[in-house]
């Protein structure tokens, strides 16, 4: 909240997801629902990047991921999916976040699986990102155990960073990649 006299004035609040969506699937769809209704963001970008630094290259062009994001998201006309790279000329959460600051002024929600959270120390700049943003982890089968134990979860316990216990859907990209 900001102080503009003698009022307070509520941020909006915003939710990103990034990844690279290689492809898009109902897990990404049910975590930006579940944040809505849980953080009570306004909006959820899905941010796709060309390729995740952490992973190999991505299988399928950016359009057809966008395209594929688009499909999946039908009607919830809360997400908006964006590709901001070529913009902001990095593939970095931390630049991302901090434009995304920048340009709208919101509370930054940003969500992941607990799979992610397992290597966020990893991740260019992790403590800042954790400092300009509140980190919102949902549980994922499987990793729950690895992702509380990890050097994140331990360092960023209570320091904005959020586990959400998740009905989860037993899902994930590389799966369906292989299908």
């Amino acid at each position: 909240m900001e102080k503009l006299g003698n009022k307070l004035k509520i941020k909006k609040k915003l939710g990103v997801l990034g990844g690279s969506f290689d492809p898009a699937h109902k897990g990404h769809l049910a975590i930006s629902k579940e944040a809505v209704k849980k953080f009570k963001l306004k909006k959820v970008i899905w941010a796709i990047t060309k390729k995740n630094p952490l992973k190999k290259s991505s299988k399928n062009t950016i359009n057809k991921r966008i395209k594929s994001c688009k499909k999946i998201i039908g009607k919830n006309h809360f997400i908006n999916v964006k590709f901001y790279e070529d913009l902001i000329r990095s593939n970095k959460t931390i630049n991302l976040i901090n434009y995304i600051k920048k340009i709208t002024k919101s509370e930054i929600y940003f969500l992941m699986g607990a799979d992610n959270l397992i290597n966020f120390h990893k991740w260019h700049k992790w403590k800042i990102i954790s400092q300009k943003c509140n980190i919102v982890v949902f549980d994922r089968h499987g990793y729950k155990k690895k992702s509380l134990n990890s050097l994140s979860f331990k360092t960023l316990k209570g320091k904005n960073l959020k586990f959400v216990k998740f009905n989860k859907v037993n899902i994930s990209s590389s799966q369906l990649r292989k299908i």
